[in-house]
C-alpha cells in the first residue's frame, strides 16, 4: 500500500500530520508491518517529536536557524549556492543534518508511536511550498 500526502507549509517549521497517517493505515488491511515516509524534496525534513507542548516546535525552529542562518549572516559567507536566495543552502544543509525518511512500526493495526510522539514535516525554506511525502505501508 502506498500514497502520497501533500503539506501545505507557510515558512520555517514544524507541521503535524501524524493524524492523517493515522487515517489512512486504519484504512489499510495490514495489521502489523512498518510505515516508511519519505519527503520528496531536499530542503524540508520528517520528525517524530512531542506533540504536546507547541514551546517544543518553536525551540526547534528557532535552534536550527541559531545553528544554520540565512546566507546573508556573515557567518555563512563561504557558501556558493545563494542564487536561489539567502534561505536555500541553509534548507539544504538542514535537510542533509535531519532525516528525510522515516520508519514506524505498525502494530494491531496502528502506528506504534509513543504518547506524547507525532510525525513532523519540517520546512526549512522561507517561503510557502507544497510538501510531497510518500507513504509505503508493508
Amino acid at each position: 500500500m502506498q500514497t502520497t500526502f501533500t503539506i501545505s507549509t507557510r515558512g520555517p517549521g514544524l507541521y503535524e500530520f501524524t493524524s492523517e497517517i493515522a487515517n489512512w493505515v486504519a484504512a489499510q488491511p495490514v495489521d502489523t508491518g512498518l510505515l516508511t515516509l519519505l519527503v520528496r524534496h531536499t530542503s524540508a525534513s520528517l520528525l517524530i517529536q512531542e506533540n504536546a507542548d507547541p514551546e517544543v516546535r518553536d525551540d526547534l525552529t528557532a535552534f536550527f536557524h541559531r545553528l544554520v542562518p540565512p546566507t546573508t549572516d556573515p557567518s555563512m559567507s563561504y557558501l556558493q549556492h545563494t542564487y536561489e536566495g539567502p534561505d536555500d543552502m541553509p534548507a539544504h544543509i538542514k535537510a542533509a543534518l535531519l532525516p528525510v525518511s522515516l520508519g514506524i512500526p505498525v502494530s494491531a493495526g496502528r502506528m506504534a508511536l509513543g504518547t506524547w510522539q507525532g510525525i513532523y514535516l519540517f520546512e526549512h525554506r522561507t517561503r510557502p511550498h507544497q510538501r510531497d511525502v510518500v507513504a509505503h505501508l508493508g
